[in-house]
């Protein structure tokens, strides 16, 4: 039994059948016999368009240019239990290096005329095998869902380096065969534009009656070639309805958006707004990470500028209310200790001052000789 893969996932054929060289892709559903299902190839290559009309395979085209792919037709009726009812081989080592990736797709024939779809179809899947000893090895099993699209596709073989991958896809689309052919590009399926309508018969008009010269015609205003590619160039929007990639029941998928599956390669799906918004918004595989808690009271915060009293000061400098200040008491009081200590001072220094003396002689107090 080979593995089982769920929507988005992949399986390396490297790793679960190493050296095999040609895998058998089958298709099976069960469905009501007024059903007529026909499976397809499309080979693509790196921008995901087919590289010609030629490189679609399907029930008018069974091989692809080069013998790579081809298509076996159908196999049983199914109409007992599933089974493979159509099948596809795909020869790995011919198909050509511009081949990128071989999309598998379903699709109901004339469904819009019979008012069938993908709604009445059950146990519908996609498997790999090896064709040489028929191992399984790997399948995908679509969920039975109520379903408005009348054409699916599968699932896909891509290359990884020098491995080649197979993924399981699912998406669906609304308006059949051809809505898969516009999205990948072939010109083979696209409806034609319409044809535009003959013009209506001329009818003779009699001449007017003369009159006054006319006013001059309007100069026509001519745009430089730089001022024409300035314009902007209108898009066409997609014509092909696609449902959500992840709810088909949502409804149609109206926004792109890039899907990391929790095994592969992220890829661009078509989802609806509230599925688009999820993957968005929660990382991959769509889980929120737990947010840090914050221990403890919240501080307050500080409003407004911060306030700086006063004026910078210069380093060692002291703010002005902090220099020293004296009063008028005081102003006197150190006037009379300067008188104080000079008398002092003097007084210190009469005691020790000699007596004068007088052509040599030392005169006393009482003023003899």
């Amino acid at each position: 039994m080979g593995e089982a893969l769920t929507k988005g996932g992949n399986v390396s054929l490297g790793r679960q059948a190493p050296g095999v060289g040609t895998v058998l892709v089958g298709m099976g559903w069960t469905a009501d016999p007024a059903y007529d299902l026909d499976a397809s190839a499309l080979l693509c290559d790196g921008d995901g368009r087919v590289v010609s009309d030629e490189h679609f395979v399907f029930f008018n085209n069974l091989r692809s240019p080069d013998g790579s792919v081809r298509h076996h037709g159908s196999t049983v009726d199914g109409s007992a239990g599933p089974g493979d009812r159509q099948q596809i081989e795909v020869e790995l080592a011919s198909v050509p290096a511009v081949v990128q990736k071989i999309v598998f797709a379903v699709a109901i024939y004339d469904a819009a005329q019979r008012r069938q779809s993908f709604g009445s179809v059950r146990q519908a899947f996609v498997r790999l095998a090896d064709p040489g000893s028929g191992t399984e090895i790997a399948r995908y099993q679509l969920a039975d869902e109520p379903r408005t699209e009348t054409a699916m596709v599968f699932g896909e073989l891509y290359r990884h380096n020098a491995d080649w991958k197979f993924r399981a896809i699912g998406q669906g689309y609304a308006s059949g065969l051809a809505g898969i052919a516009t999205d990948y590009g072939v010109a083979l399926l696209q409806a034609p534009a319409p044809a535009s309508p003959p013009p209506p018969p001329s009818v003779a008009v009699p001449a007017p009656a003369p009159t006054s010269a006319p006013a001059p015609a309007p100069v026509p205003v001519y745009q430089s070639a730089a001022a024409a590619a300035a314009q902007p160039v209108p898009v066409t929007p997609r014509s092909t309805p696609v449902t959500c990639f992840f709810d088909p029941s949502h409804g149609v998928g109206g926004t792109a958006v890039v899907w990391s599956p929790q095994w592969g390669v992220p890829r661009q799906v078509q989802a609806c707004a509230v599925c688009a918004q999820r993957v968005q918004t929660t990382a991959p595989p769509f889980y929120t990470p737990p947010q840090p808690v914050q221990h403890g009271y919240p501080q307050p915060v500080q409003q407004g500028y911060p306030q700086q009293a006063g004026y910078p000061q210069q380093q060692g400098q002291q703010p002005p209310d902090q220099q020293r200040r004296y009063g008028t008491g005081a102003l006197i009081g150190a006037g009379v200790a300067g008188v104080l200590g000079g008398v002092l001072l003097d007084e210190a220094f009469s005691d020790d001052r000699p007596d004068v003396v007088v052509n040599n002689y030392y005169e006393d107090d009482d003023g003899f000789f």
